[in-house]
């Protein structure tokens, strides 16, 4: 069995500010919540390998995982997967970036599975991706907005 995830959301602001803190790794503990570290492990061309560490849960479990990552900046599409499943039996993202009126428009789409032992089935992984990227998004979208009312030149 997979299950699937699609959730996005409309940032008031240019696409290449959008696409660019998106994809500066380094700096994605100050765009998620989530993250507590990301240490850059390879780079090959394009793609990116490299270690996510989450703040510790609820239960005090510190979550940590590789990850691979590649953008396409001519297409503005990201594909991505864990190297190191944990739970999952697989886990692929794919990021699409798309100009609309009034900003650009920011869309993930997981598709993944769990495995038998995991702590939580299919579904139950569903409604938690799905929730917390609602969390995720806008905490994204309000940095990246404040960031481009700070580029704005001020008129005189």
């Amino acid at each position: 069995m997979a299950a699937h995830t699609e959730n996005e959301i409309t940032v008031k602001a240019p696409l290449d500010l959008v696409w660019d803190m998106t994809n500066d790794l380094e700096h994605w503990p100050q765009l998620f919540s989530e993250y507590a570290s990301v240490e850059v492990l390879e780079r090959k061309g394009r793609k990116t390998t490299f270690r996510l560490t989450m703040h510790p849960d609820e239960n005090g479990t510190v979550w940590s995982w590789v990850s691979e990552r590649e953008p396409v900046p001519e297409t503005r599409t990201v594909s991505a997967r864990r190297v190191e499943t944990g739970p999952f039996d697989f886990m692929e993202i794919f990021w699409s970036y798309h100009e609309v009126p009034g900003g650009t428009r920011m869309r993930w789409v997981q598709d993944f599975a769990m495995k038998p032992e995991a702590p939580v089935d299919d579904a139950g992984m569903t409604e938690r991706i799905n929730a917390n990227s609602a969390v995720q998004l806008e905490l994204i979208r309000d940095k990246i907005e404040q960031r481009a009312r700070e580029q704005v030149p001020v008129a005189n």
